[in-house]
């Protein structure tokens, strides 16, 4: 269970730096949303995916 949560969510980090550069490419978001989207997913990941990719010991 813990691990599918990390995963989940260090999933949702990488897509919230990816999807908002398509989004201000294509005029949907401003670029100020962009780069608060692209700093949490950041953050998300660089939190979490440590302990999704950790191996099992």
């Amino acid at each position: 269970m813990k691990r599918t949560l990390t995963g989940i969510l260090a999933i949702s980090g990488l897509a919230l730096t990816l999807l908002p550069s398509m989004l201000v490419f294509s005029g949907a978001i401003s670029t100020q949303t962009n780069k608060w989207l692209m700093g949490i997913g950041m953050v998300l990941w660089f939190t979490m995916a440590p302990f999704w990719i950790r191996r099992a010991r």
